[in-house]
């Protein structure tokens, strides 16, 4: 072969090689870039909430204004970066990722609570949460199965759509837009960990604020269910490729666990330290449920 033939193979290899390299590259520095300008506003409008929450009063409005700090900081960061908002992924997606998504807390958050009060750690149904249920739907005085019955199937379907309001705002935020960023960047464990605790130190200031509680275990066990959340959030959303399924599972968490079950729970010495999302019971059984969910992602190469 001749010399020159040679040197243009030699700079035909260097290329292939080469740019591709300098086109990843450049694509994870501008991930880095897009994830940093969505930090910075996420902080930024967020501080403003929960200074709101914090040091004025924790009405729901001012709770509702943070919950779609998340959502904002996106929209703002694609309009920095020139992207549109439709890049999003706001498809519906298949119903069983959605019924899947849903269903999954309903089931944790019911085992943890069923352990509770077998083991007597708590109690329940709580007499005086199914009295006031029983005033509030009318029903005769006395009544037990039929309030317990009709409001928890409102919670889980009424409350649980007048809730997607809110909801969506983090959703938009964390699992429309921030993991897949970071998906540019980290492998599928690194995601869900790294948005999972990014995600829960968002939470820290109203937990120390209004936590009521030792802020050490508290925040320990809030920060352990919250990054499993993120590990089974993350699969389903890349599964489906699409935010609703995270907005399902979202709400089905907070409904069941903050309207249903705790209220239910009837409380002795011991049941503070196990029952809430700042409890011990339902992080230990929802990592178990993200074990399942890490190794899945992993079987099907995600």
């Amino acid at each position: 072969m001749k010399p020159n033939k040679q040197i243009a193979l030699d700079r035909s290899y260097v290329s292939l090689v080469i740019h591709p390299m300098t086109k990843i590259l450049e694509e994870r520095r501008e991930a880095w870039i897009t994830i940093s300008i969505f930090i910075a506003l996420l902080c930024g409008l967020s501080g403003l909430a929960h200074f709101a929450i914090v040091q004025l009063n924790p009405a729901s409005i001012y709770v509702g204004a943070l919950m779609w700090c998340p959502a904002l900081a996106a929209l703002i960061t694609l309009s920095i970066r020139g992207r549109a908002w439709s890049t999003l992924p706001w498809k519906w997606g298949h119903w069983r990722f959605n019924w899947q998504s849903y269903l999954i807390p309903v089931l944790y958050v019911s085992v943890a609570y069923g352990l509770i009060w077998a083991l007597g750690l708590g109690g329940g149904p709580n007499r005086e949460t199914v009295a006031e249920w029983t005033t509030e739907l009318g029903f005769k005085p006395g009544s037990v199965w039929a309030p317990l019955l009709v409001m928890t199937g409102l919670l889980a379907t009424v409350q649980l759509i007048k809730s997607l309001g809110s909801i969506i705002g983090e959703e938009i935020g964390w699992r429309g837009f921030f993991i897949w960023e970071l998906r540019k960047v980290l492998p599928f464990g690194g995601v869900s960990l790294v948005s999972g605790l990014i995600w829960a130190a968002w939470h820290f200031p109203i937990i120390i604020a209004y936590g009521g509680g030792d802020p050490a275990i508290q925040l320990g066990c809030f920060t352990l269910m919250i990054v499993s959340m993120s590990i089974i959030m993350t699969y389903f959303t890349f599964r489906s490729e699409s935010l609703w399924p995270a907005v399902f599972f979202h709400a089905a968490h907070n409904i069941f666990i903050q309207k249903i079950f705790t209220p239910l729970t009837e409380q002795n010495e011991t049941t503070g330290l196990w029952i809430d999302e700042y409890g011990l019971m339902v992080p230990i059984i929802v990592t178990f449920a993200a074990l399942f969910y890490w190794r899945k992602a992993k079987v099907e190469g995600m």
